[in-house]
């Protein structure tokens, strides 16, 4: 790798602040989805606020990504979501939760729909934010003032704010068990409305996404590791806002790949960046940032719906067009894999090959920045030159298929 994955994506993410925002004045009335953004920079004093749209009614479609992917939004439309979404900000201190503005963050995660609300800003919002850790936002600035009507609350969001002996991780666990969306789960934990009394606080946004994420990848791995391996070689697809995915499970017991390549998204840059785990658990924290765990998340649910045990190695590339979104892009794509029907594969060298008709990038480039596919390939004894001929025969036959927007 001659660019780290977070020097080539501050280089991405910079590219994309051309774009426009929606323009508003120093007031604003509007409906929030509900949504709330934490900010990390000098933690524990923070910039946190609500995110509101200037428009009113139901707005709960511009933060719910898990529709997204699903319900085959293009890229331009989702985009165009966000940034319609302005971030009204105030200076706070991460644990000092007893305050009515913190209050009123609350009472906006923790709501069942959009909430009218009316802000008054320091300054004219503006500027725009992309990164590939959450999603994109419009124009910000500092609150004067901020109000939001009364609304219903999601009741079993209101279960666990008020049981205050329940520890933050249990109420992450349970709220997924029951079905409740990821960025709901996140937003509430994000906004300090779990775990017990004295130890609430918020989280910042980033940090609250890779937390959920992590603690209920963490709890399905338990389960899985008991369960039986699978039996042959799986493989599920999918393709969506200019990226393409490629989930590999193997017969063996639990061990994890995530390897992602970028290819002509800025000029003619090919980068390829891949992290992994044994059976053990991963020891510190991925250098590929938060989307290695939300893809091994997403890995996980389906196994632990099925009750069956793999290994799982993962292909991504991201193709021109490629806008950095948030890892809700990996999130829900690889979920969305996980939810078709896989083709199966006497062997990994038969699944790789099949791969690489799909792929842009050739097979071997992946192979040769990854180390668990090596490995499973030396085990079965096979060698980069297996696929060189397929490649030959791909530089003929000419580019893959364009997949901009579709899912």
């Amino acid at each position: 790798m001659i660019l780290g994955k977070g020097a080539y994506l501050k280089q991405l993410t910079a590219a994309t602040m051309q774009m426009k925002s929606v323009e508003v004045g120093k007031e604003m009335a509007g409906s929030t989805p509900p949504s709330v953004f934490i900010g990390s920079y000098n933690y524990p004093d923070i910039y946190a606020g609500p995110m509101i749209a200037p428009v009113h009614g139901d707005t709960g479609i511009m933060d719910r990504p898990e529709d997204w992917i699903s319900g085959n939004h293009p890229q331009e439309e989702i985009i165009g979501y966000r940034m319609n979404l302005v971030r009204g900000k105030r200076l706070t201190n991460a644990f000092d939760i007893e305050n009515r503005f913190v209050e009123k963050l609350q009472e906006i995660v923790l709501s069942e729909n959009s909430i009218e609300s009316e802000a008054s800003f320091e300054t004219a919002p503006s500027g725009l934010s992309f990164s590939e850790e959450h999603t994109p936002f419009g124009p910000s600035a500092p609150l004067e003032r901020f109000d939001i009507t009364a609304q219903r609350w999601d009741q079993t969001l209101e279960k666990v704010y008020y049981d205050t002996d329940l520890l933050s991780k249990e109420a992450v666990l349970g709220l997924h068990r029951q079905g409740t969306a990821f960025s709901t789960i996140q937003k509430a934990f994000s906004a300090g409305t779990m775990g017990r009394g004295g130890n609430r606080h918020l989280v910042p946004t980033r940090w609250s996404i890779t937390a959920c994420d992590t603690m209920i990848g963490d709890n399905l791995l338990k389960s899985v590791k008991q369960c039986p391996v699978i039996d042959t070689v799986r493989l599920y697809e999918y393709a969506s806002l200019h990226n393409r995915y490629a989930v590999i499970l193997l017969p063996t017991a639990w061990q994890y790949e995530w390897t992602e390549a970028f290819l002509h998204v800025l000029g003619n840059e090919e980068y390829v960046f891949s992290d992994y785990e044994g059976f053990k658990r991963k020891v510190g924290y991925s250098p590929l940032g938060g989307c290695y765990y939300s893809c091994k998340m997403a890995v996980l649910e389906e196994l632990a719906r099925e009750q069956r045990q793999a290994g799982a190695i993962i292909l991504r590339e991201a193709l021109p067009g490629y806008v950095p979104m948030g890892v809700f892009n990996v999130r829900e794509n690889v979920r969305s894999a996980m939810r078709e029907r896989p083709s199966e594969f006497e062997d990994l060298k038969s699944a790789l090959s099949y791969v690489g008709g799909r792929f842009t990038l050739p097979v071997q480039r992946f192979i040769t920045e990854t180390t668990l596919l090596q490995e499973s390939l030396r085990q079965r004894q096979c060698t980069l030159s297996d696929f060189a001929g397929q490649a030959a025969r791909k530089d003929t036959e000419g580019p893959a298929p364009d997949i901009a927007g579709t899912a």
